[in-house]
C-alpha cells in the first residue's frame, strides 16, 4: 500500500506528539501519585496528632469515657481511631464495639506503636485482622492517664479511591492532549502537505515544459528555500534549453542547407542524424534515423571507412558513383570523442558537376583543337597546291573556294566560342522590347527558307489566340527559335514536318531562374502559380538517344558526329540556346516524341 507526504506527515506528527504526551504524562501521573500517596500520610500524620492533642485535653477517667471519646473522634475526622494503653490493652476503638474492646489483642507489639513510643511517630500499612482490609496506620504518643498512644488507621481502599480519582482525571487529560496532538497533527499534515502539493503542480508544470507559472511559497522555512531554489533552477534550464533549441534549430537550418550530405553515427553505430542532402545522395528513408548504418548504408566503402572512424582511425576519402545513377561523390569520415558523446561524423560532397565540367573542359579542348585542326589542314593544304606552278584558274578558283569555306567555318567557329564566353560572363545585356509572336516566328522561318526548301520540309506555326504582344529581348529569343529549328531541319528527313507551337501555361513560381540563384538545395514544391510562354519545336527525325538527352545542350557534343561536321555545324548551337535561354530567365529541355523524333521545350516568363 503506498502511503502519500501527507499521511507520512500526519503519522510522524501524530506519531511525536503521542510519545511526548506520553513521555510527559506517565512521570507525571506517577509524580502526582506519588505526592497525593504523601499527601495523604502527612494528612493523617496531622490529624493524629490532633486527635492526641484533643484527648490531652480531655481528661476522662473511665474507659467507657475514653471509648465514646474515640467514637467521637473518629467521626470528625472520618478514620479508624484506635487509643490503646501504656501496656498495649486497647481501651478505645471508634470501629470495635465497647462489648467487644475486651476481645482485641494486645497492641503494644504493633510496628506503629512500637515506633511511636520510640520515636514520636509511626506509620505502616499492612493488613487489619479486625477490619479485615490493608490499612495505613499512624500512631503518636498521648498525654493522659489512661491513653500512652493514639493510632488513626486509614483503608488504603480510600487511598486507592482518592489516587484512583487522579488517575482518571491523569488518563482524561492524556486523552484530551491525545485528541488535541491528533488535531494539530491532521492540521499540520493538512498545511505542509497542501504547500508540498502547490510546489509539485508547479514542478508538473515545470516538467510538462510551462514555465510560466512560477512557484509561490516564498516562506523562509525549508520548503519556501526549496520552492525558490526550484524556481531558480527551472528558470535556468528554461534560459538553457532556450538556447539549446536556439542552437539546435540554427543548426537543422545549417545542415538543411547544405549542399553537402551529413550523417552522424553515435558509438554503438546507430544513425543518430542525417541532413536532407545525404538522404537524397544515399536514397535513405525518415526510418533510417535510429538504426545501425549498416542497415541504410549499402554502400561498402562508405561502411569501411565509418568502420575505421568509430574505431578512432582517421580513413583517407573516397570517391565512388551512386549505382543507377551519374552522381559522384565523394565522402569523408572522422572519428567524434568528446566527454559526453563518441562516435563518428560522415561528410559526402557531390562532385558530379565538377566531374562533369572536367569533363566538358576535357572534351572542349579536344573538340576546338579538332574543330581548329580539320579547316586548317585542308587550308594549308589548298594554299601549299596554289603555290605550285601549272595550274589553271579553274583549279585555282576551286582551291579558293574551298579555301574560303573553310575559313569561313573557323570564323563561325571563333564567333560561337566568342558568343559563348560573352553569355557565360554575362557581358550581353537584356534588351527588352514590344514584339509579336507571330511574326518573329515567320521572320525566323523566312531566314533558314533556303535549307528547308531545299529538303522538301514544311514548317507549321502555331500561336496561341491568347499570346498578344510580349515584351522580351527580341534579338536573343531570335537567335534561340533559329539555332532550334535549324536543329531540326538539319536532323529531319526529307519531305517532313516541323511543328513550331507557342501556348500559356500556368507552372509554379520558384524564384528566380536556376542560372540565377546561387546554389542551395533543390526546390521545393511551390502552391504559388505564373503564367508562362512555352515555345516547342517538333521534327520527325531520328530523336535522341537516352543516354545522350543529358549531354545535348553541352558544347561541341553532337549526338551524330560524322552527320553534323558534313553539315558544317559547329557542334555549339544547343549551347548557346541553353545560355540564351537563361540569360532571358527561362529553361530549355529535350526530349523524345512517343510517335518518333525530338521535341526541344522553351519555357519563359510571360508578362
Amino acid at each position: 500500500m503506498r502511503i502519500g507526504f501527507r499521511a507520512k506527515t500526519f503519522l510522524a506528527v501524530f506519531s511525536v506528539a503521542t510519545a511526548a504526551v506520553l513521555v510527559g504524562a506517565v512521570p507525571l501521573s506517577v509524580s502526582v501519585t506519588r505526592q497525593m500517596d504523601q499527601r495523604i500520610e502527612r494528612s493523617l500524620v496531622s490529624e493524629t496528632r490532633l486527635a492526641a492533642e484533643l484527648l490531652s485535653h480531655h481528661q476522662a477517667t473511665s474507659e467507657a469515657a475514653i471509648d465514646d471519646e474515640a467514637d467521637r473522634i473518629g467521626r470528625q475526622i472520618e478514620a479508624r481511631v484506635t487509643l490503646i494503653a501504656a501496656g498495649g490493652r486497647v481501651v478505645g476503638d471508634s470501629a470495635v464495639p465497647r462489648h467487644a474492646l475486651g476481645g482485641l489483642e494486645n497492641h503494644a507489639g504493633r510496628p506503629e506503636v512500637v515506633a511511636a513510643r520510640a520515636h514520636g511517630l509511626g506509620l505502616a500499612r499492612r493488613y487489619s485482622h479486625t477490619l479485615g482490609t490493608d490499612m495505613l496506620y499512624v500512631a503518636v504518643p498521648a498525654q493522659h492517664p489512661l491513653v500512652a498512644v493514639v493510632r488513626l488507621a486509614l483503608p488504603l481502599t480510600d487511598v486507592g479511591q482518592q489516587l484512583r480519582v487522579v488517575r482518571h482525571a491523569t488518563l482524561l487529560a492524556l486523552a484530551v492532549a491525545l485528541v488535541s496532538a491528533f488535531a494539530l497533527a491532521w492540521l499540520s499534515s493538512h498545511l505542509l502537505g497542501r504547500r508540498v502539493n502547490a510546489i509539485a503542480a508547479t514542478a508538473r508544470a515545470y516538467a510538462a515544459g510551462d514555465v510560466s507559472h512560477p512557484a509561490r511559497d516564498y516562506e523562509n522555512d525549508e520548503l519556501g528555500t526549496v520552492a525558490r531554489v526550484l524556481d531558480d533552477s527551472v528558470r535556468q534550464l528554461s534560459g538553457r534549453m532556450s538556447e539549446l533549441a536556439e542552437d539546435r534549430a540554427r543548426l537543422e537550418a545549417i545542415l538543411t542547407g547544405m549542399l553537402e550530405g551529413v550523417l552522424v553515427v553515435d558509438a554503438d553505430g546507430r544513425l543518430q542524424l542525417a541532413n536532407r542532402a545525404a538522404r537524397v545522395m544515399l536514397g535513405l528513408d525518415e526510418e533510417a534515423v535510429g538504426r545501425s548504418y549498416l542497415e541504410s548504408v549499402r554502400h561498402p566503402g562508405i561502411v569501411e571507412i565509418l568502420g575505421q572512424a568509430l574505431r578512432g582511425g582517421h580513413p583517407e576519402g573516397i570517391e565512388f558513383q551512386v549505382p543507377r545513377s551519374s552522381r559522384v561523390l565523394v565522402a569523408r569520415a572522422t572519428p567524434v570523442a568528446a566527454p559526453s558523446a563518441t562516435g563518428a561524423v560522415l561528410v559526402l560532397h557531390d562532385v558530379t558537376d565538377l566531374r562533369r565540367s572536367d569533363r566538358v573542359r576535357r572534351d572542349f579542348v579536344a573538340n576546338v583543337s579538332h574543330e581548329l585542326r580539320t579547316p586548317l589542314t585542308a587550308v594549308r593544304g589548298y594554299v601549299d597546291a596554289l603555290r605550285e606552278e601549272g595550274l589553271d584558274a579553274a583549279e585555282r578558283d576551286r582551291f579558293l573556294t574551298v579555301i574560303a569555306r573553310q575559313t569561313d567555318r573557323m570564323e563561325r567557329l571563333v564567333r560561337d566560342l566568342l558568343r559563348l564566353a560573352s553569355l557565360d560572363a554575362r557581358e550581353e545585356p537584356i534588351d527588352s522590347e514590344p514584339c509579336s509572336l507571330d511574326e518573329l516566328l515567320g521572320t525566323v522561318v523566312r531566314d533558314l527558307s533556303p535549307s528547308i526548301e531545299q529538303k522538301r520540309q514544311r514548317v507549321s506555326i502555331r500561336v496561341d489566340p491568347s499570346i498578344g504582344t510580349i515584351v522580351i529581348d527580341v534579338a536573343k529569343l531570335q537567335d534561340t527559335l533559329r539555332n532550334i529549328v535549324e536543329n531540326a531541319s538539319s536532323y529531319s528527313p526529307e519531305d517532313s514536318l516541323i511543328d513550331v507551337s507557342a501556348t500559356l501555361e500556368s507552372t509554379p513560381d520558384r524564384g528566380p531562374a536556376a542560372s540565377d540563384r546561387p546554389p542551395g538545395p533543390p526546390d521545393l514544391p511551390s502552391s504559388v502559380q505564373r503564367p508562362c510562354l512555352v515555345l516547342r519545336v517538333a521534327d520527325q527525325g531520328p530523336g535522341i538517344p537516352e543516354s545522350d538527352l543529358e549531354r545535348i545542350f553541352e558544347r561541341f557534343y553532337r549526338v551524330d558526329k560524322a552527320r553534323s561536321r558534313e553539315s558544317g555545324g559547329t557542334g555549339l548551337g544547343l549551347s548557346i540556346v541553353k545560355h540564351l535561354v537563361q540569360r532571358l530567365s527561362g529553361e530549355v529541355r529535350a526530349a523524345n516524341r512517343p510517335e518518333g523524333g525530338a521535341v526541344f521545350t522553351v519555357r519563359l516568363p510571360y508578362e
